[in-house]
């Protein structure tokens, strides 16, 4: 059976919108003064790389917590070339994770992205659709 995700955005005025979300939280969307908008909202593409990160994030997260890793911090940095021409999408983006601690399983750890990466993240999986994937892993031993 397929689950069926339903988001209801509200123009605000202007260039705001107000989004829901299943978690019963809302956000903000706008754009910068540069396109019309006061900026005081979340901008959409880069909403598109929250949500890759924090998809696979969750997924690093639940497998460090499974194998009972010790890690002092987590963190993922994603940066993505927009294309020139309209519609601007992302064509490449980078997603590197980086673990910090003085105890690292950096095999353990490794395996765990490559499990969000290949198998679990349906964010990662959509943005295979549209996007060279570049992923790296980063080790920050304290």
């Amino acid at each position: 059976m397929s689950t069926t995700n339903l988001i209801t955005t509200k123009w605000l005025g202007n260039m705001a919108f107000e989004s829901s979300n299943p978690s019963g939280l809302n956000l903000t969307i706008d754009a910068g003064p540069d396109a019309g908008g006061e900026g005081k909202g979340l901008r959409p593409k880069a909403l598109m790389l929250s949500a890759l990160a924090g998809c696979s994030g969750l997924d690093v997260a639940m497998l460090i917590k499974k194998m009972k890793l010790d890690v002092d911090e987590f963190s993922i940095d994603t940066s993505a070339n927009l294309t020139d021409e309209h519609p601007k999408y992302y064509d490449a983006v980078t997603i590197e994770y980086h673990f910090r601690g003085n105890n690292l399983d950096e095999k353990k750890l490794q395996r765990a992205v490559d499990l969000s990466v290949e198998k679990y993240c349906g964010v990662m999986e959509m943005f295979r659709k549209f996007a060279t994937l570049k992923i790296e892993t980063l080790f920050h031993n304290n």
